[in-house]
């Protein structure tokens, strides 16, 4: 399960909490909070869902490696991590040039190759090393580092193109995806980061697909992708995303909606596991014209998907 939280930071942090507990308790096995760039930190987040689960995995989808120094985003991770008993999954990503370039002020200048440097200090750094010593094109690291995994802490990286797909399969556990359809998954994702896992040596990678989900009549479907083509579009003002979608047959984001009764979003589900998805993270998409037929189509939406999760196990 995955949603940014919108509203007043004083309620948002026990909002994302309960909606943890609510998720360990339906028998999810991982939620996934973004990182929104101009919202609640995920890392701060998976450290108070931590505090208040047992055993759901907390993956962050994802932090942008622009954003901090490796070896300062592997502190935190690794403090998130013995925070949440070592439940942490670490998504990052290279993020996209409005974000990095417009937003932050920072140069987007061959994002893959930045990542794959970044990716080198960082696994060293999450990999237990008492010090962590990495010298390539970007880093020139020699810092020491006490603090170490309580368990393994798994890095996954947001990957679109071929390039950052084989990094992915090269270097981390596997790739955290948004606006990849079925066939782009089948086609061109998996094929390429498996290939790339196997050739490093590395086990068969995690493919994370997020899609948005929204329970509706069928005479509503039309409406919800509209929503979520309003709400979720950041394909408008990414090359990244645009490109993805060239691999497909979704041309937008609504197209990716699993949207309708039980069975059709079931039967998109299955799918996207036929296709080679791993971990599903869903994006819960309400419909209706106040708050309180949001919040009733939400709830009404989570619990669908948690009905249909149960009988996938």
């Amino acid at each position: 399960m995955s949603g940014p939280e919108r509203g007043d930071a004083v309620y948002k942090a026990d909002r994302m909490v309960n909606d943890a507990r609510w998720a360990e308790q339906a028998g999810f096995d991982t939620v996934w909070v973004p990182q929104v760039p101009t919202d609640f930190d995920a890392l701060t987040a998976v450290t108070l869902m931590g505090r208040a689960t047992t055993r759901i995995e907390l993956g962050t989808a994802v932090v942008p490696v622009h954003a901090q120094h490796p070896v300062a985003l592997a502190r935190q991770a690794l403090s998130a991590h013995a925070a949440a008993d070592g439940r942490l999954a670490l998504g990052v990503g290279a993020s996209h040039h409005w974000i990095v370039r417009d937003m932050l002020g920072i140069p987007y200048f061959k994002p893959a190759a930045y990542t794959r440097a970044y990716l080198e200090v960082l696994n060293e750094a999450v990999g237990g090393a008492k010090s962590v010593d990495v010298e390539n094109a970007v880093f020139r690291v020699h810092n020491p580092l006490t603090l170490g995994p309580v368990s393994p802490l798994p890095v996954l990286l947001a990957a679109l193109g071929r390039v950052m797909l084989r990094i992915a399969g090269a270097l981390t556990a596997g790739t955290v995806l948004w606006m990849a359809d079925e066939r782009t998954v089948a086609e061109h994702v998996v094929p390429t980061i498996t290939e790339a896992a196997r050739e490093a040596g590395r086990p068969a990678p995690r493919v994370v697909a997020g899609i948005p989900v929204c329970l509706c009549a069928p005479h509503e479907v039309d409406a919800a992708r509209e929503r979520a083509n309003r709400v979720l579009n950041e394909a408008a003002v990414s090359p990244n995303y645009q490109r993805l979608l060239e691999y497909g047959d979704a041309r937008n984001v609504g197209d990716l909606c699993a949207a309708g009764d039980e069975a059709a979003i079931a039967a998109r589900f299955k799918r996207f596991a036929d296709a080679g998805v791993t971990d599903l993270s869903v994006r819960v998409l309400p419909i209706g014209s106040g708050r309180e037929e949001l919040v009733a189509s939400k709830l009404r939406t989570r619990d669908a998907v948690a009905a249909i999760a149960a009988d996938f196990r």
